[in-house]
C-alpha cells in the first residue's frame, strides 16, 4: 500500500507537509511563524544527486492492530504498556502518554521507571512530572540515537492501523490520543521546540475517499485546518487530476527531541543508560510502576510477536529556505526541515536492516526530480 493509496483508505495514516494556493501572487499572513504563497509562485525544490547530505534509514514499530495503550500486572509491578505506533509515533506520543498516565492509580504518588527514550518515552516522562510524580528514563539510546531522530517529523498520524483490523475501541483512542497530541503540540509552536507551521499539498489522480483520514467526513476532520481542493489555476503541480491542501505542524525531531530532553532533565528525571533482556530483567528496577515505551523493543523485551519492523528510507538535499511547503505524490513525499529537504517514500515491511537501499534511493531522487521539473505556471 502505498501512501496516496493509505491517505485515501479508512486506515491511520501519518505525514507530508506544505503551504498555500492564494490567487495572487503575493506573500500572505496566514498563522504565527508561517506564511504562504501564491500556487503558482511556489519555488520548486532543486533535485540532484550533487545536491544530496545524507540518506538514512529508519524502522517504525508496527502493529497491524494498532498501537497498545493498556495496564498488566507482571510480579509485584504494574506495567503500563506505550508502543508500537508505526510510523505516529512523534504525531501520537503526547496522546498515547496522556492515555499511559492515566492508567496509573492516581493515589500513587510513588517513582516511576520509563523505558525508551524516544519521542513516546521523553512526552510520557514529562507527563509523569506534571502529576507530581518522580520518573527514572531507562534506555538503550537517548537522542540523538533513537528511531525518533530518524523520523520525518510531520505531524500526521501515519501507517498506525491497518483498516481492516482496526476496531471501534482502537478507534476511541486513536481519536482521543490525536486530538490532545493537536493540542499539546500548538502550545509548543516556535523556534525551542523546532515546531512549526506548514501546509500540505496531496496529489492525486484518483478521486478522494471523504471517510479516509484526509477526507471531509474523517475522525480527524477537525485537526485539518484549511481542507480543500485547489483548482488548477491555483498550484503548479502538472499531471494531476486532483489536488488537496491542509495545513499541519512540522517537528523537527533533532531540536524537538533534544529540547524534551533538557526538560525532562531540569524537572529532575534520573536517567540510566541499560538494555533490559526481558521482563523478568523488571525485577532490577526499584520503581513499582513501570511506562513500557520501548517501541520496536517490545518485541523481544515482552514477547509482542505482531510488532514487526516498518523500514523506512529519507534522502536529505541541502537546505532551500524558500521552500515552505510539503508535498505528497504516490509513494514519494517531501518536506522542508532546517537541516535539509527531505525526501521519502520507503516503507518495506518486516526489514530490520538499517542500511539504505541505494537502489531505492535512485528511485526517490528519480522521481521527485521529474515532479519537480514538471511545475508549471498558471
Amino acid at each position: 500500500m502505498n501512501r496516496r493509496h493509505f491517505f485515501q483508505s479508512a486506515g491511520a495514516a501519518a505525514a507530508t507537509l506544505a503551504f498555500s494556493a492564494c490567487r495572487s501572487h503575493r506573500v500572505v499572513d496566514r498563522i504565527p511563524g508561517s506564511f504562504a504563497l501564491a500556487g503558482c509562485a511556489l519555488p520548486p525544490v532543486r533535485v540532484s544527486p550533487e545536491r544530496e547530505i545524507r540518506t538514512i534509514a529508519g524502522l517504525r514499530p508496527y502493529r497491524p492492530s494498532g498501537f497498545v495503550v493498556r495496564a498488566e500486572r507482571i510480579g509485584d509491578r504494574l506495567v503500563v504498556h506505550n508502543y508500537g505506533h508505526g510510523g505516529g509515533g512523534i504525531t501520537l506520543s503526547w496522546g498515547t502518554a496522556r492515555l499511559a498516565v492515566d492508567m496509573i492509580p492516581q493515589d500513587y504518588r510513588g517513582a516511576v521507571g520509563v523505558l525508551g527514550c524516544g519521542a513516546v518515552g521523553l512526552a510520557t516522562a514529562r507527563l509523569l512530572q506534571e502529576s507530581g510524580r518522580a520518573v527514572t528514563i531507562y534506555a538503550k539510546d537517548l537522542p540523538p540515537n533513537t528511531t525518533s531522530n530518524v523520523a520525518g517529523g510531520q505531524w500526521f498520524p501515519f501507517f498506525v492501523v491497518e483498516s481492516q483490523r482496526r476496531t471501534p475501541e482502537f478507534l476511541k483512542q486513536f481519536v482521543a490520543a490525536s486530538e490532545f497530541a493537536y493540542r499539546r503540540y500548538q502550545v509548543m509552536v516556535g523556534p525551542r521546540y523546532g515546531v512549526r507551521w506548514m501546509r500540505n499539498y496531496v496529489l492525486s489522480n484518483d478521486s478522494w475517499s471523504e471517510g479516509a483520514l484526509i477526507g471531509r467526513e474523517s475522525p480527524l476532520r477537525a485537526m485539518l485546518p484549511e481542507l480543500r481542493d485547489l483548482s488548477p489555476s491555483e498550484h503548479p503541480f502538472s499531471g494531476y487530476k486532483y489536488v488537496r491542501q491542509f495545513d499541519s505542524m512540522l517537528i523537527e525531531p533533532p531540536i524537538y527531541l533534544e529540547a524534551m530532553l533538557d526538560e525532562v532533565r531540569a524537572a529532575g528525571a534520573a536517567i540510566r543508560i541499560t538494555e533490559l533482556a526481558d521482563r523478568e530483567s523488571l525485577r532490577s528496577l526499584s520503581e513499582r510502576v513501570v511506562v513500557n515505551c520501548t517501541g520496536l523493543g517490545a518485541k523481544a523485551l515482552f514477547g509482542d510477536e505482531e510488532l514487526v519492523p516498518l523500514k523506512g528510507q529519507l534522502t536529505f538535499l541541502l537546505p532551500q529556505p524558500e521552500v515552505q511547503y510539503a508535498t505528497l505524490s504516490g509513494d514519494t513525499y517531501m518536506f522542508p526541515r532546517s537541516d535539509g529537504i527531505l525526501l521519502g517514500g520507503t516503507h518495506e515491511r518486516d526489514v530490520w536492516s538499517l542500511e539504505p537501499d541505494l537502489a531505492a534511493k535512485e528511485r526517490i531522487l528519480s522521481r521527485h526530480r521529474e515532479f519537480f521539473e514538471n511545475f508549471r505556471s498558471c
